[in-house]
């Protein structure tokens, strides 16, 4: 026979694991106000268009690239994310190891920066570098980060990407 003080515990559990189950539930929802953004979105595919060259700028600016990707959020999404960077105008000297156009405290700030870049393609980011842009920037592509990939106009990777449906998102 169960007593009083045994239905009342029961009740207290499975109330416990009802509260529990629905906050697990709504929480990927919930959490930073994303449902909007990402309300019927099965792929987040992007490429990041990057053109600005200040190296401080750069670092503050990839933390917010990385966590584009990387959010909790997005690992509810069918698919996982393809993220792609496309670097050109002043920014392909950031991914040279060429320290000439930079003083030491700049240097410092393009090494964190290349640090990162590292990180992101062993997260599977693909790297692409416009080689038009170094030979106009005065970048050896010998001095190019090995992770980076070289292509010989960025706006063609760029507008391929966007066709086969990633997001533009434009760095300048």
């Amino acid at each position: 026979m169960i007593t009083k003080k045994k239905r009342v515990s029961y009740s207290v559990v499975w109330l416990l694991v009802v509260v529990a189950f629905v906050t697990l539930i709504s929480a990927p929802v919930l959490a930073d106000g994303y449902d909007n953004a990402l309300h019927g979105v099965n792929g987040y595919d992007a490429v990041f268009e990057v053109t600005q060259g200040d190296p401080k700028v750069a670092n503050l600016i990839f933390w917010a690239v990385k966590n584009a990707y990387e959010v909790s959020e997005l690992k509810v999404l069918k698919n996982a994310p393809k993220i792609a960077v496309v670097f050109h105008g002043a920014a392909v000297k950031l991914i040279s190891s060429d320290k000439k156009p930079f003083n030491a405290g700049e240097w410092a700030e393009v090494e964190k920066f290349q640090r990162t870049l590292r990180q992101m393609k062993k997260a599977g980011v693909t790297l692409e570098v416009c080689l038009y842009a170094a030979k106009v920037m005065g970048v050896d592509k010998g001095t190019i980060m090995p992770e980076i990939d070289q292509v010989g106009n960025g706006f063609v990777s760029v507008i391929g990407y966007q066709m086969q449906g990633y997001a533009v998102v434009r760095i300048p």
